[in-house]
Order: structure tokens, then C-alpha cells, then sequence
């Protein structure tokens, strides 16, 4: 018997044949949206960077194990580590006081001799300086180093005159200081009014401890190696921190960086020197002398303002050697910012 296809089986068959496909297309992009929707992991077998992405550590609700999360930036762990215990932190480094470093380096020199000594000394560059022995109401002859002083009073009569010295105070002003003529030096001392002239002067350049010697006693006007280091800046320092005028400072400077060999001593001993004024006195009393320096030295590319003196020395050369070790030492603490 011949086979007859049977029409509505076939169609049937077809449709249900065309529609599997169909529906199993759209289940699977309705099971990848749900996939997607619910953020499940991606099926692929490799690395992920899901966590970059999403922020998660992970994502179960209810992971099998527990992620450990990333280390901390290095700009996190500065910001959020612990302070340093105590002990690990440096300890401050003890302040230094010039002055007693000073003082502990002259002893031995001091503890040699009877002698007494006020010392200072100023970095120019840098404005370091110490100083030693300057106490309240202890002073020291000046002897011919108050010639300095002298020609500053006359050159600050001159400015307020509105002159310049005359001929004959420049010769006396060159012999008072490059030879310390002390017949110059009587001259000049009349002519800025003795010690009302002299004590006037310091006032406006800054001196505080600094009294003129009464009468024609010139040589015993007291000051300190603090006041002297006052009268150097005036002279060796900035123009505009000085009453005397470029010319006067310059004039100044230029005599004594001009002083006699043989008075060639002092506080040169500690640097090449570019100003220098030196004083001795005999004190016929106790047979004792004082010695004092002052001036600028350049040490090691350093300019240094120096200002040294001294009482009770048994000889000349003995003070001198004093004075010479005590420069040396200043200069020497100066250089070193006041460390030991």
C-alpha cells in the first residue's frame, strides 16, 4: 500500500522544528540579561578584573573564602601610619652658646697668667660672633687704641660742618694712627672737645660702655672689647648702619690698614690684616701693663671684626703674647659656629 504524507503532520513538525531554534535564542539572550542584571561573574575560565570595576571584593554575597584586600598606596601609608615611638625618634642636638665655648678655650691661656681679658669677635659674613670677660661695670684702659675713636669723633664734627679735615688734621690723623704719635693724638683730642667731644660721638655711634678719659688723659678712657667691636662695625660695616659718612669709613680704613711694621701685633696674629690699631700702656702704680688690639683680619675667605684687652701684664711681649692667643681662639671659635 503506497505511503501518503499526511499535510498538517508535516507543517507541524516543521513549525515545531523552526521554532526550537527560535526559542532557544531568545531564552538565552533572556538567561544573559538576567546573567548581566544580577552582575554574576563572567563565565570565562582566565584572570578577571572585576574587582577593579565593580569595588567589590568579591562577588557572593556570601564568598567561600575571605579576599584580602589590596596594600595601601604609599601616599596612604604616609598619611595613616603610626607616629614613631619616642624612642625612635632623633634627639634634638643641644644648643651651643658661643660665649661659653669661648670662655672654656681661654682658660688654659687665662689659667697661665694673672692677667685679665675681655675679648669679642664678629663674622662679618655670617654675623656670628662671641665675646668673653665683658661684664656690667668692668672696663679697661684703652690706651692708644682710643685713637680710632678720636679720628671717628673728628670726622663725625667734620660731616656735621660740612667740610673735610683740613691739612693739618690730616697730617696728625695719619701719624695718630699708622705710628700712634700721641703728641697727634694730644692735637686731635682738643680739637673734637676732649672727653664731652669723645663721649658725644660714641652716643651716635653706639657705644654704651665707653667713657672718655678726664683732662688730656686720653689713654685712660675706659671701654670694653664689646664697645670696641661697636666701633669697628662703625667703621668696617655697612654704609647705611654707620653715622660716618662712605668717605670718612673709607679714610679710616685706609689708615689702618697702613699701620708700622713694628707695630705690626695683636689680633694680626689670627688672619691676614686689613685694619689694625694696637695700644700699650705701662701703669706706673704696679709696674703691670696693659695690652690691647683691635682691628679686621680675613681667616680662611672669613672677614672677622676682633677686639681684644687686656690688664695686669707683668711685661710688654708678655701681654702681647696674651693678647695674640686670645685673637687666635676667637677667631678660631667664630670659624667654627661656636662649637668646641
Amino acid at each position: 500500500m503506497p505511503h501518503h504524507r499526511i499535510p498538517g503532520a508535516t507543517r507541524g513538525s516543521v513549525r515545531r522544528r523552526t521554532a526550537l531554534p527560535v526559542l532557544a535564542a531568545v531564552a538565552a539572550v533572556v538567561f544573559l540579561a538576567v546573567w548581566v542584571a544580577m552582575d554574576f561573574p563572567p563565565l570565562s575560565n582566565g584572570d578577571s578584573d572585576a574587582i577593579s570595576r565593580s569595588g567589590d571584593p568579591g562577588w557572593s554575597a556570601t564568598p567561600a573564602t575571605t579576599v584580602t584586600p589590596a596594600a595601601p598606596s604609599a601616599s596612604m601609608s604616609a598619611s595613616t601610619s603610626p607616629p614613631a615611638s619616642p624612642s625612635s625618634s632623633p634627639s634634638p642636638s643641644p644648643s651651643v652658646d658661643p660665649d661659653q665655648v669661648l670662655s672654656d678655650q681661654l682658660a688654659p691661656i687665662l689659667k697661665a697668667t694673672t692677667a685679665s681679658l675681655s675679648v669679642a669677635v664678629l663674622d662679618v659674613e655670617d654675623g656670628d660672633g662671641a665675646d668673653y670677660g665683658v661684664r656690667a661695670g668692668k672696663t679697661y684702659d684703652t690706651a692708644s687704641i682710643v685713637k680710632v675713636d678720636i679720628l671717628a669723633a673728628l670726622l663725625l664734627k667734620a660731616q656735621d660742618q660740612g667740610r673735610v679735615l683740613t691739612a693739618l688734621e690730616k697730617k696728625y690723623a695719619t701719624s695718630m694712627i699708622r705710628v700712634s704719635d700721641n703728641a697727634s693724638a694730644d692735637a686731635l683730642w682738643q680739637a673734637i672737645g676732649g672727653a664731652g667731644g669723645l663721649d658725644a660721638a660714641n652716643k651716635r655711634l653706639g657705644l654704651t660702655a665707653t667713657t672718655g678719659g678726664s683732662g688730656a688723659l686720653w689713654g685712660l678712657t675706659q671701654s670694653t672689647a664689646a664697645d670696641q667691636l661697636v666701633l669697628l662695625s662703625a667703621v668696617f660695616g655697612d654704609d647705611s648702619d654707620s653715622p660716618l659718612g662712605a668717605g670718612s669709613r673709607t679714610y679710616i680704613q685706609g689708615l689702618m690698614g697702613g699701620i708700622a711694621a713694628d707695630q705690626d701685633w695683636g689680633v694680626s696674629a689670627a688672619g691676614t690684616v686689613t685694619g689694625l690699631k694696637n695700644g700699650w700702656l705701662p701703669r706706673s702704680a704696679t709696674g703691670l701693663w696693659d695690652i690691647n688690639s683691635i682691628g679686621r683680619i680675613v681667616a680662611d675667605g672669613h672677614g672677622y671684626l676682633v677686639a681684644v684687652l687686656s690688664s695686669g701684664s707683668v711685661s710688654k711681649e708678655a701681654g702681647i703674647s696674651l693678647v695674640e692667643k686670645a685673637a687666635k681662639t676667637a677667631v678660631a671659635v667664630s670659624a667654627s659656629g661656636g662649637s668646641a
